[in-house]
């Protein structure tokens, strides 16, 4: 008795049409209507893995790794420098399209930020250079200073201690290293409002005071300063 071999099933032709249009694997650039292009790997049509980015508007330029059609990853976002050639504008970790994780971005020559971003915000531990010379180093939130922090002045003077909504809040200490002193005492929106001054390195300042500090001659110096700093504590509560 023959055998009879059933034919094999198949999937409709539109099925097998529609797998081989996707887009996967490696491809060459491939052109969008808005004029932006993209070269690299792709994963059920979505940019997936290595790839390069250009936005025709901005004349922006991304460089890294994608995950489901978004930047994730580690990247570089470079932007068209107008002599013919690209500056970096921003190196390090991506997720869902936004800045993520440890990198460094470049606000112009002389200022820039490296340290923590989250969902495309300063929040962690960071270190940023400003235009003037200053330098912070410390903690941020929400693209805040936010935390604990140190301002380092041209100078060398610095402030140590509590920041928050990006301005000296609550406790913390300032060097004046210039003239050999250390004001140490509760701050409020950058304004110091109560504290101690004293005399700090002054034999090895570059231009100290005339004269020492003189001793404070109060009973309980440091309870009346622990009295009035905790009430400037209070009301930042």
């Amino acid at each position: 008795m023959p055998f009879l071999h059933e034919p094999k099933s198949r999937e409709p032709l539109w099925k097998e049409w529609n797998f081989l249009a996707q887009k996967k694997g490696i491809r060459h650039t491939i052109y969008s209507v808005d004029g932006n292009e993209y070269t690299g790997e792709w994963l059920d049509n979505l940019k997936h893995g290595k790839g390069t980015f250009r936005w025709k508007d901005t004349n922006k330029v991304y460089d890294g790794d994608w995950k489901k059609g978004k930047r994730s990853g580690f990247g570089t976002l470079t932007r068209a420098d107008g002599k013919g050639g690209f500056t970096k504008e921003y190196s390090g970790g991506w997720k869902n399209d936004m800045k993520h994780g440890y990198g460094t971005e470049f606000y112009s020559e002389t200022e820039y930020y490296e340290g923590e971003w989250y969902a495309g915000k300063r929040s962690g531990w960071g270190r940023m250079y400003y235009a003037d010379g200053t330098i912070y180093e410390g903690e941020w939130y929400d693209d805040q200073r936010s935390g604990q922090g140190m301002l380092r002045l041209t100078t060398e003077n610095r402030y140590e201690g509590s920041w928050k909504e990006d301005k000296k809040n609550g406790s913390g200490k300032f060097y004046y290293l210039d003239s050999g002193q250390v004001f140490e005492g509760v701050w409020k929106h950058d304004v110091p409002k109560c504290g101690t001054m004293r005399d700090f390195g002054r034999d090895y300042a570059p231009e100290p005071t005339p004269y020492p500090i003189p001793e404070i001659k109060l009973a309980n110096p440091d309870e009346v300063i622990q009295q009035a700093e905790e009430g400037f504590l209070q009301d930042q509560e």
